[in-house]
């Protein structure tokens, strides 16, 4: 379940998120809304809770054009408000840096194209790297501040990708936005699907069949495979292990052609749909099973191989570490926290779906928080991904012919819908009226993890970079939205 309290103001807002901290809940987010130009903005901040997530609100006063930072005293908060004053315009009056974060800001005239500068000293200068580099890489430029080989200082520009995906969901119907949704975060393409539309699935008050709710888990745990197979491929690419990253990147091909040949769809767009699953897969669950465990055994062998490699080891040893504090302070999500200590998986924690019937073991302690505890988080994920997609297999063949999806057309309301994508917590808050969504603030797990990349280089070299970018495995894309 999922609730809104309003606040009497910014403070009272802030007084209650820190006593909720103190009790264990977890920031999820923060954005503001502004149904129309004169209307008071409000603030709304997200609240993991043991059964859902809660959401606080508090409005400023009508024509107010700044508010006291929350990010002063809650440092999660530090790019969702400078999110809010790239948007809006209103400024949080204490925020250490409110340089523009998903969009670009106002153009530079030609005395004013010097980078920023955060660290001083002899010998220092700035490295400006991307938006665009070689590979296949996504839009953003790392700003990295060194006097040669140590980085004191990482700055991130992720507006190159900015698309104003959140604008355009106003006025769609449901059955259209999911189509979006999948489109927000290309790689995470389900997850979000599901989270969108479990939030539709709140507001109309349904429940999708069960045989829809287990091939949902279906899809979502072989995009976690391919997601993890992937971060896999890059780190061994960057090691120059080049054995290492054919043979993977042969393992993610063979997944994600898997999910084409049960869909249509590499990225298996076109599956979720607010009540259920648009259609039952194209592969029956017998050789549904049998491609699963052709997959297993030659993943597992490789992940085993990759793992003895004391070279690639070494690269990843106390690179790039969170520490456990830090990424509770932060409420770190996915395999980053996981890694670091600190682990909110909302399929055991917040079930949805098949999940609530499905085993879902706890995360493995891990404390070092570097790219190698990630990796080994990744690698025990995918290992219990196979484990949960045989037990969808064998319930789906012990199934008769079942509806794959139940009328869920709501007409007015808000909720707020999870999923657990391959990187983490994704949230869809989702209002309607009329049929129509009025407006939806998707808050991917890239998002909120990507900042911690400023804070993991200490005491790394420019030649860690590329293994501690790819140990995060996010998108920016789901940053930029």
């Amino acid at each position: 379940m999922t609730g809104t309290i309003m606040q009497p103001g910014v403070k009272a807002l802030e007084h209650e998120i820190e006593c909720r901290l103190d009790v264990g809940e977890r920031f999820a987010g923060l954005f503001a809304t502004r149904p129309t130009r004169t209307a008071p903005l409000t603030l709304s901040a997200h609240l993991a809770t043991p059964g859902g997530i809660d959401t606080l609100e508090a409005s400023l006063p009508p024509g107010a054009e700044s508010y006291p930072a929350l990010t002063p005293r809650l440092g999660a908060a530090f790019w969702y408000e400078r999110e809010i004053h790239d948007t809006f315009g209103v400024v949080p009056e204490g925020h250490p840096r409110l340089a523009p974060l998903v969009r670009p800001g106002s153009p530079e005239t030609p005395g004013d194209r010097a980078l920023p500068r955060h660290v001083t000293g002899y010998g220092m200068f700035t490295i400006p790297h991307g938006p665009v580099r070689s590979g296949v890489l996504e839009s953003i430029e790392y700003l990295v501040e060194t006097p040669g080989e140590a980085i004191p200082h990482l700055n991130m520009r992720v507006f190159y990708k900015h698309r104003g995906v959140q604008n355009r969901f106003a006025g769609m119907t449901p059955a259209d936005a999911v189509l979006l949704a999948e489109r927000t975060e290309g790689i995470a393409s389900v997850a979000h699907a599901l989270a969108f539309s479990h939030a539709v699935e709140q507001i109309a008050g349904c429940e999708p069949p069960a045989t829809a709710q287990l091939i949902r888990v279906l899809h979502a745990e072989l995009e976690r495979i391919a997601n993890h197979l992937d971060v896999a491929v890059r780190l061994a690419d960057a090691a120059g292990l080049a054995v290492a990253t054919a043979r993977l990147a042969l393992h993610k091909e063979r997944v994600v052609r898997l999910v084409s040949r049960l869909c249509g769809s590499r990225f298996g767009r076109g599956v979720v749909v607010p009540g259920g699953i648009r259609a039952a897969p194209l592969l029956p669950p017998a050789q549904l099973r049998a491609e699963l465990d052709r997959l297993a055994k030659p993943i597992a062998d490789d992940a085993a191989a990759l793992m003895a490699t004391s070279s690639f080891l070494d690269r990843l040893r106390g690179t790039g570490p969170l520490t456990p504090e830090r990424a509770r302070e932060h409420g770190a999500l996915g395999p980053i926290g996981k890694a670091a200590g600190f682990a909110d998986d909302a399929r055991p924690a917040r079930p949805y779906d098949a999940y609530r019937a499905l085993a879902v073991p706890p995360a493995k302690p891990h404390v070092a928080g570097d790219a190698l505890a990630r990796l080994r988080v990744r690698w025990e994920e995918v290992d219990q991904s196979f484990r949960l997609l045989r037990q969808v297999a064998d319930d789906l063949s012990e199934r008769a012919p079942d509806l794959y999806s139940v009328t869920c057309e709501p007409v007015s309301g808000r909720a707020v819908g999870w999923s657990e994508a391959p990187q983490g917590e994704v949230l869809y808050d989702v209002s309607l009226a009329a049929g129509h969504i009025t407006r939806c603030h998707p808050r991917s797990a890239s998002f909120h993890n990507l900042v911690l990349m400023h804070e993991v280089f200490a005491g790394d070299i420019l030649t860690d970079f590329p293994f501690i970018e790819a140990s995060f495995g996010l998108s920016v894309a789901g940053v930029a939205l």
